[in-house]
């Protein structure tokens, strides 16, 4: 699972958005709407993503179903943009659901109660604690706040969201280990 966030995240820091908006902060609320809106480009990259995991059709369905909750209730306001030339930082707040600690959480009760993740056989199911993992997720309703620093550059009078690096990609997803910060 916490490989398909990884990847997931990964690919969709490719998706980006050019938009020949005048401010860069309409680049940001482009690219935060397309998450938003489940556009086709992020939906085909998540279909693309569960496919390749070892996901029953169940779990993967059920871990869609997380991630387009996340996508469709993710807010965002802008707070500051800065210019310089044709680059710009555009320090954004965003509020998602709290999956990272709905993972610890889940892991937390599988070291507390094990035996509910065995088989017939009294042997470790990974399977039974993935779908405990999903479906806690799926019940999350705690939300975090984070701020993020987007570069927006101006590239052929079209102002781009560039570079999302893996943490804001984290914190956009609500999967970010805030516990080291």
């Amino acid at each position: 699972m916490k490989k398909l966030g990884l990847i997931l995240i990964t690919l969709i820091a490719a998706v980006g958005c050019a938009c020949s908006m005048t401010k860069a902060s309409d680049a940001v609320k482009e690219y935060l709407s397309k998450y938003n809106n489940k556009d086709s480009e992020v939906m085909v990259e998540l279909d693309a993503l569960v496919e390749e995991e070892d996901l029953t059709d169940e779990e993967a369905e059920k871990y869609k179903e997380v991630m387009k909750k996340q996508y469709s209730d993710l807010k965002y306001e802008i707070v500051d943009e800065t210019y310089n030339g044709d680059e710009a930082v555009v320090t954004t707040k965003i509020k998602v659901y709290d999956l990272y600690q709905a993972q610890q959480d889940a892991l937390k009760y599988k070291e507390e109660h094990k035996d509910e993740f065995n088989d017939e056989n009294k042997v470790y199911d990974a399977k039974k604690f993935l779908d405990y993992k999903i479906e806690q997720m799926k019940k999350t309703d705690k939300m975090v706040e984070y701020t993020i620093d987007f570069k927006v550059i101006k590239k052929d009078g079209k102002w781009t969201v560039e570079n999302v690096s893996t943490e804001d990609l984290e914190k956009i997803h609500g999967i970010y280990n805030y516990s080291n910060d």
